[in-house]
């Protein structure tokens, strides 16, 4: 796992060497191995190291092809690298490193773009073709590698796998996009392809970019997953995914450095210690995080498949240190974040860097399989917008309406979502805050830059990708889109990252992904049930304690700190900043604050949203 940065020199013509080391040092907590630039009078690139495969300097970068016409910069792991070397020396191409870096290489100079297609990975590469006087940039299938770039118009372009990379150029003024603290206060990331700033955008997943000198960038989509069901029986589907998990996680194990893996005891992470452990010699090395809350503390699950499988488990409590560990999140994450399970990603990340630098982690099991309550919920509506009368609907709606006890609550949010059209009603569940309360919480001159803008598009324009599908297979595809790449994935790479941890994710590898995609949605979830065909082909590896319990995730007690833990840093940061009040109307946040206080409402997601708009405000707007 590295980092990368670059730029064309059109950018600043005068910008050398100096601002590729500063760009390179601001990202060294993803490569504190080594690091490298090259620059010419087109393009510089920089890259930090972490080192995974071949540990010699001969695995530094950038990288040179054997004719030296080309150079790139990467960030991942290529899976499948040692085949496809395999191929590439039968038609007689030398290599010169035991790398995948240089794989890459290789198959650019054979396929040219077309080279994505081949890899299996995690990765973000930049790649300058000397020759043709090109940048190509790529981001892998999932988005699993982080990539931004800066463009300020024609071919005035720069890159990082970190936003703080571009923020080190002299002289570009990069200002907040109004509509990006809109997306962000709704989703709680800013789906992509936009960031908090103007003129910086993510490279979406699935995505390359080339770039000739003296012309624009061309943005193409080399992969998209396809949901065409394919005739299939229920057991000979439990087969070929019990296949292609137990080799995707062999693949990811693979590495010249210690390996270990995540682990909270549900059925995503369960199922992988247990393909670990039936490959693995050796005890696996185990973490996992607990608190002192049960309603929120997994370790208990977590150590029975430890015990299970005789790993070699440590646990880590999050009781201390709270407010030195949130106020580190901005620092990692460049742009407002707020999924609260960063707090457990990062502790559990630091547990395990002590005793491996790579370690495997369940995510993605739960948006390509159906894992989400939300996805039961969402069905349960659509049988309701499809059989209940909507003038009883609209009654119901009405009278639920403005109820603090959660009943009447759940009934207001039930009717409304009932009276939506599907994609509407899925943007309201993936939402955390209504309509009505990010235009009272918006500052005035922001509210007036958002007139007219709805965030709701992130969400619609994917659900109406896939038109001919059931409900239930368009909800699952909008978050492999969206919330997938934008959050879960954003919030574990930056987290592993900043303990200089490399993350590997089976469930990730898009064979898997491709797999699931193919499969009937009743084998994935029902009334009866969620992630069905996944637990029925783990049945007889995981006892029923763990195959039948609630999902509970990364859960963090949100509304008892706030009105314990962090209750006075919070009242600090929200009600004593001299520049909060630019994005936000500080009365409406107060109303908010006193209503949680007063345990009204419970308003403990919506307030983390508001706390972190300031910490990375401090961080970054100064």
């Amino acid at each position: 796992m590295c980092g990368i940065a670059g730029f064309l020199r059109t950018v600043s013509p005068s910008s050398g060497k100096e601002v590729l080391e500063r760009m390179g040092n601001v990202i060294r907590h993803r490569g504190p191995d080594a690091g490298g630039e090259y620059l010419d009078d087109f393009v510089g690139l920089a890259h930090r190291r972490l080192s995974i495969i071949d540990l010699s300097a001969q695995g530094n970068q950038p990288m040179f092809s054997l004719d030296r016409r080309k150079v790139i910069v990467f960030n991942g792991e290529i899976y499948n690298f040692q085949e496809l070397k395999n191929d590439l020396q039968k038609e007689g191409v030398q290599f010169n490193t035991r790398t995948d870096t240089e794989v890459i290489l290789a198959l650019y100079e054979k396929y040219g773009a077309d080279c994505l297609s081949y890899l299996n990975g995690m990765f973000a590469f930049a790649l300058w073709d000397m020759d043709k006087k090109q940048l190509f940039l790529a981001r892998d299938r999932i988005g699993k590698k982080p990539l931004y770039f800066y463009h300020g118009g024609d071919d005035r372009l720069a890159f990082a796998s970190e936003i703080k990379a571009l923020l080190q150029f002299p002289g570009l003024d990069f200002k907040i996009d109004p509509t990006s603290v809109a997306d962000y206060l709704k989703y709680h990331y800013i789906p992509s392809p936009k960031t908090i700033y103007q003129q910086i955008y993510k490279l979406s997943p699935g995505h390359c970019l080339t770039l000739s000198i003296g012309q624009k960038p061309v943005i193409s989509e080399y992969w998209d997953v396809c949901f065409k069901e394919s005739q299939i029986s229920l057991a000979d589907a439990q087969e070929q995914l019990y296949e292609l998990l137990q080799h995707s996680t062999a693949q990811r194990m693979i590495a010249d450095v210690p390996l270990g893996a995540f682990l909270s005891g549900g059925v995503d992470s369960s199922a992988i210690v247990a393909l670990m452990a039936k490959t693995s010699s050796q005890p696996v090395k185990t973490c996992t995080i607990g608190f002192d809350d049960k309603k929120f503390d997994e370790s208990p699950f977590a150590l029975e498949v430890a015990e299970l499988f005789a790993t070699d488990h440590k646990e880590y409590r999050v009781t201390t240190q709270l407010e030195d560990t949130i106020k580190l999140l901005p620092k990692y994450f460049d742009e407002p974040f707020a999924d609260s399970s960063a707090v457990p990603t990062f502790h559990v990340s630091r547990l395990a860097r002590q005793a491996v630098t790579v370690a495997l982690a369940g995510d993605g099991g739960d948006e390509s399989f159906g894992g989400y309550q939300k996805y039961a919920v969402e069905l349960k509506e659509d049988i309701v917008r499809n059989n209940v009368p909507r003038p009883l609907l609209t009654m119901l709606h009405g009278l639920s309406k403005g109820w603090s006890h959660p009943l009447p609550r759940k009934l207001h949010s039930l009717t409304g979502s009932a009276m939506s059209e599907p994609a509407r009603a899925f943007y309201r569940t993936n939402t955390y805050m209504d309509d009505s309360t990010l235009n009272g919480i918006l500052s005035e001159h922001l509210r007036s830059d958002c007139r007219g803008y709805d965030p709701a598009e992130h969400t619609l324009r994917h659900y109406q990708k896939v038109a001919t599908a059931d409900h239930a297979t368009r909800m699952i595809y909008t978050d492999l889109k969206t919330y997938l790449p934008d959050d879960i994935l954003v919030k574990v790479d930056r987290m592993s990252m900043a303990h200089s941890l490399e993350v590997r994710a089976p469930f990730l590898d898009y064979r898997v992904i491709e797999f699931a995609a193919s499969l009937p949605s009743h084998f994935k979830i029902s009334n009866s049930g969620k992630k069905i065909i996944l637990r029925k082909t783990f049945s007889q590896f995981l006892p029923q304690s763990i195959l039948n319990r609630r999902k509970q995730g990364f859960s963090v007690p949100l509304d008892h700190w706030f009105r314990n833990d962090l209750k006075s840093y919070t009242e600090k940061s929200l009600f004593h900043s001299p520049s909060l009040g630019d994005l936000l109307s500080i009365d409406d946040v107060q109303k908010l604050w006193q209503e949680h206080q007063s345990r009204k409402v419970d308003h403990g997601t919506i307030l983390w949203s508001l706390l972190m708009l300031s910490l990375w405000q401090q961080e970054y707007c100064p």
